[in-house]
Order: structure tokens, then sequence, then C-alpha cells
């Protein structure tokens, strides 16, 4: 599997593995708070976007962004694990955080720019303070199944 397409599937599977479901109570879902599934392909679609025009990043996406197929493919993922993650209906099937980006030699810095780049489409949709520290604060446990170098 090449390289470009190892790494957004790895994108993918960040977005899921590393959300946590809300607890259930009287709160809505995090899914639910985001505003359910068209909500959320909306953010994926301006996130997506961000990274593909981010030169701190895009060569890791070159090849998929120039195909639409697998650009679709790939957005279809990334909403199914936000879906699931956040407690919404889909399900996300895909490589762990640590295989998808195995041999891939990415850096500290290439991580926070993702985290950059779906912070910037998050507020580009005014999600809520609360919403996006769930989201966004689970990705930092994540960094050492992400980064090599």
């Amino acid at each position: 599997m090449n390289k470009t397409i190892r790494i957004w599937t790895g994108l993918a599977a960040l977005a899921a593995c590393t959300l946590m479901p809300v607890a259930q109570g009287k709160e809505k879902s995090l899914y639910d708070r985001l505003g359910g599934k068209k909500a959320i392909t909306a953010v994926v679609d301006e996130f997506v976007g961000r990274v593909a025009a981010d030169a701190r990043i895009n060569s890791f996406f070159a090849a998929t962004a120039a195909d639409p197929q697998r650009l679709a493919s790939f957005k279809m993922k990334v909403v199914d694990q936000i879906c699931q993650a956040s407690s919404g209906p889909c399900k996300y099937m895909g490589k762990d955080m640590k295989s998808a980006h195995m041999g891939m030699g990415i850096s500290g810095p290439q991580f926070e720019a993702l985290v950059s780049d779906l912070a910037g489409a998050l507020d580009k949709f005014k999600v809520g303070d609360k919403e996006k520290g769930e989201l966004l604060g689970v990705l930092g446990p994540m960094k050492p199944q992400i980064v090599e170098k």
C-alpha cells in the first residue's frame, strides 16, 4: 500500500480511534451536540480541504487528493469514524493508528499541523468550546502511536 493511502486511512482512524463516547445521562451525545452526520460531513469536508492546502503536510495526501474516488472514500471513512466515536449510528472498519502510520516518518510538527487543521474546520462551523475540547482533547494521547520522529 502506498504511503499516501496509508496516511489518509490513518487520519480516518485517528478521528475514530481517539474519540471517546460521551457518558450516557441527561446530556446529549457528542454526535447529537455536533449536529449529527450532516454537520460532521461538513466539518470533514472543510478539514480535508485544509489538509490538502496545508504545505506542512499535504505531500502525504497528494495522490489521494488528486483521485476523486479515493478522496470520496477517505472522507466517508472519516465521517463514519467521527460518527461512531461520538456515539452516532455509524460503523468504522479500518486500521488502528499505529498500523496506519507505521513507517511514514511523521514528525511532531506534522501531527500538530493536522490537529490545527481540524481545529480550524471546527472553528469555521462554530462548534462549541465544550464539543471542540472533547473532540480535540483525545488527539494528544494518540500522538505516540502516530509520530515516529
